[in-house]
């Protein structure tokens, strides 16, 4: 059986960054899981919640139904603050993520890299850093130890991507992407993307932004191969599944 493993920062980010390519590999018999670090409750969209507890619970409903229409295997919202992932213990983060890997045993992983995204959002290049460490560290056995028993043993996933483009949003600081090294044809799967993002109704303002974006780029999202099992030059591939051992 594939499976993939997507880490975000908040409720949206699996829609707005992932989605098509979730939706794609569900339909081939593809497990997919994905991880929110936050659940938003520091959003500058409110939905009409009276306060942070309102909104995260909120947003976690909203989460739970953009991963239905994503066909998405298991959803998981972490409970860290949303806006402060720098401000956190890094080695307690990765802890939390290499224990999910390690029961997930995905053969591929997909997050932000460093660079957070097309918005640069702080919390979206934790999330991607985060994800990093738990790619390298939860194959190791010398890493969170205590997590290994007869029921969790180290797994090294086969391919980390962090999702890319090659468009900016006006009027904001400079981004440098990685550039892309895969180029996924999600072909109808753009419609059930812009479903799933428009499942999170606290933050219908930002819908129009998102949905221009999206059509301007065509039914493809791209992705940076950052590691990989099998180490050589990259080659553009049309599949993130491209070499994947199942048996792995």
């Amino acid at each position: 059986m594939f499976r993939m493993m997507v880490v975000t920062a908040h409720p949206d980010d699996e829609a707005g960054n992932f989605g098509g390519s979730l939706r794609l590999y569900a339909e081939q018999g593809v497990e997919t899981y994905v991880v929110c670090l936050t659940p938003g409750q520091a959003a500058t969209h409110r939905g009409g919640a009276r306060n942070d507890q309102e909104l995260a619970a909120m947003r976690r409903s909203e989460f739970a139904a953009s991963c239905e229409i994503l066909k998405v295997s298991r959803g998981i919202v972490l409970d860290y603050p949303d806006g402060k992932l720098h401000r956190q213990d890094l080695y307690r983060v990765v802890c939390d993520l290499t224990l999910l890997v390690r029961q997930f045993r995905p053969q591929i992983i997909l997050t932000f890299g460093s660079e957070g995204g097309v918005t640069a959002h702080t919390d979206h290049s934790m999330a991607g850093i985060f994800a990093t460490l738990a790619f390298q560290w939860a194959g190791r056995s010398n890493r969170y130890p205590d997590q290994i028993s007869e029921h969790t043993s180290p797994h090294r996933a086969q391919k980390l991507y962090y999702s890319t483009t090659d468009f900016t949003l006006p009027d904001r600081q400079p981004i440098t992407f990685p550039p892309a090294t895969a180029v996924i044809d999600i072909g109808a799967a753009l419609e059930t993307k812009i479903a799933a993002f428009k499942a999170h109704k606290s933050q219908s303002s930002l819908w129009p932004i998102f949905e221009g974006n999206v059509r301007q780029r065509g039914r493809v999202e791209m992705f940076h191969l950052a590691a990989t099992l099998k180490p050589g030059s990259c080659e553009m591939e049309t599949d993130l599944f491209a070499g994947i051992d199942e048996n792995l």
